[in-house]
């Protein structure tokens, strides 16, 4: 996976936020003063050649739709900025926030309970035992969207 630039992570955000579209109508949710088409339309081709977004063809119009999930860019994106800036520790990037207050000491509580609960749960799966009332839908697109969100 490539590091986006700025103008692209911008338009990835609106695809993750909107999902399928047609260039017009995310150049319809940006602020004032809204880019040439041109510009935009440029830039979602260089996504698609990076392999962010695809698209399908209804005549002469191109509805784009992401399927690189946020959750997936979000991890590579942690990753890259802890090896870069952290020498690839989580623990120097929490103890960074914490005495950066960033986060507090509630919060940092309630990472250890989710941590402590993947374990329970990596823990159950092993175990062969099935999480209940978990209902995975079959698009991996839509699975990874829905974890999201």
């Amino acid at each position: 996976m490539q590091k986006l630039t700025k103008a692209e992570e911008e338009i990835m955000q609106l695809f993750w936020d909107k999902g399928p579209s047609l260039v017009s109508a995310l150049i319809d949710e940006m602020p004032e003063p809204k880019p040439p088409h041109s510009s935009v339309s440029s830039i979602v081709r260089i996504l698609e050649k990076k392999g962010f977004v695809d698209h399908k063809t209804y005549g002469k119009t191109y509805e784009y739709f992401p399927i690189i999930s946020k959750k997936e860019y979000s991890r590579f994106s942690l990753s890259k900025l802890v090896s870069n800036y952290f020498e690839g520790s989580v623990n120097e990037l929490v103890s960074f926030l914490v005495k950066e207050n960033d986060i507090t000491l509630s919060e940092l509580e309630r990472i250890k309970q989710e941590l402590k609960d993947k374990k329970t749960l990596k823990t159950n799966h092993h175990a062969n035992l099935s999480p209940p009332n978990l209902h995975l839908p079959h698009h991996p697109i839509r699975y990874l969207s829905f974890y999201t969100s």
